[in-house]
């Protein structure tokens, strides 16, 4: 289905994004990843989407708090594969604790990562797929992007500005071929979940067990963590030719959370 075609994913090296990036892999893209962790394990997930898949994989180390380095991974990534066909930005991190403690620091970084970040490399990408009249433009959102939790400012706020770029950005788009829609999944059993489970236990005042079964899974109807895969093959069928249609939409993979 992407075989020619290039992709680049925020996050990647682990968790939704790394699952994003190996199922966009899977049907023939070339894939730059990107994120922060082991070298030595970053190094076997790329090589490992390589041998897996057939397909040439890169990794950028760029910070997606400073701009230049966002703008520079795309325009690197169009000069090794001729294009940047598929954008996921799926880049983020967490902080919890209320208004009144939250660092000003944790504020700026996760609006940096989860919201700013999207922006530079939306706005570096765009005109290449302009003139290929291509493009796919995914946003992993969050169902935070619909509804608040309390504890969370800096994430919700951050992930409703995701909500609404996405779908400036598709009207920008939609007469050049190209979609950008945004992913909003619901508790996804990933690291960043459950790094954040002692501070939201010390926050609520909970065991972590209390944590998981009465705050993230109270929230999902289902009482199931979304899995990496699902998310991934949400963000897949955005990319094929039957998705085309799908433009600015935010699509909720949340057990439920959000129809409540």
């Amino acid at each position: 289905m992407l075989k020619g075609k290039s992709a680049l994913v925020t996050g990647s090296t682990s968790g939704i994004g790394l699952a994003i990036a190996r199922a966009l892999a899977a049907q023939g893209a070339n894939v730059t990843i990107n994120g922060f962790g082991d070298k030595a394990d970053i190094e076997k997930e790329r090589g490992g989407i390589e041998k897996e898949f057939g397909v040439k994989a890169v990794y950028s180390a760029a910070d997606m708090t400073k701009p230049a380095e966002i703008a520079e991974m795309v325009h690197t990534a169009e000069k090794t594969f001729g294009s940047v066909d598929v954008l996921v930005n799926n880049a983020g991190v967490q902080f919890v604790a209320p208004i009144e403690e939250f660092p000003i620091e944790k504020w700026d970084q996760i609006i940096a990562i989860n919201l700013s970040a999207a922006f530079h490399a939306v706005r570096a990408a765009v005109p290449g797929m302009k003139s290929r009249k291509w493009g796919r433009i995914i946003n992993t959102a969050s169902a935070h992007s619909l509804v608040a939790s309390p504890f969370k400012v800096a994430y919700v706020s951050a992930k409703h500005g995701l909500a609404g770029l996405t779908k400036t950005v598709a009207l920008e788009v939609a007469t050049f071929g190209i979609t950008c829609n945004c992913i909003s999944p619901g508790y996804v059993w990933t690291p960043l979940v459950e790094k954040q489970i002692p501070d939201t236990a010390k926050a609520r005042g909970m065991t972590e067990e209390q944590v998981k079964r009465d705050v993230l899974l109270a929230a999902q109807p289902t009482k199931e963590f979304v899995t990496v895969d699902e998310v991934a093959d949400l963000a897949l069928y955005l990319c094929s030719d039957a998705a085309k249609a799908i433009t600015g939409a935010n699509l909720s993979i949340d057990g439920g959370w959000t129809a409540e």
